[in-house]
């Protein structure tokens, strides 16, 4: 973040956090990738949920594309990743 880049790759970035310091990194992140193009990959719902854009992959392809929203309504495989997690449909 130090040389200001116009886009960011994150590759499991809070993959080796508990629920607390996930929570921080995120908030963290939030103000860092402000008026940044964010490549996030991540198994964790919570990482991506707030993004602009999700692409769920499925055996290796891209399954759906949307937002949390959308995809709790028309991705079964999304909503199945959600329900795993014990992520609140909201």
């Amino acid at each position: 973040m130090l040389k200001d880049p116009a886009v960011v790759v994150l590759d499991e970035a809070t993959s080796a956090l508990d629920a607390a310091g996930e929570r921080l990194v995120l908030t963290a992140l939030d103000r860092l990738l402000t008026g940044r193009t964010a490549l996030i990959i991540a198994h964790r719902i919570a990482t991506v949920r707030d993004c602009d854009r999700i692409v769920v992959v499925d055996h290796g392809r891209a399954d759906t594309v949307g937002t949390h929203a959308s995809l709790l309504r028309t991705s079964p495989t999304y909503r199945g990743y959600c329900h795993e997690q014990s992520i609140a449909s909201s």
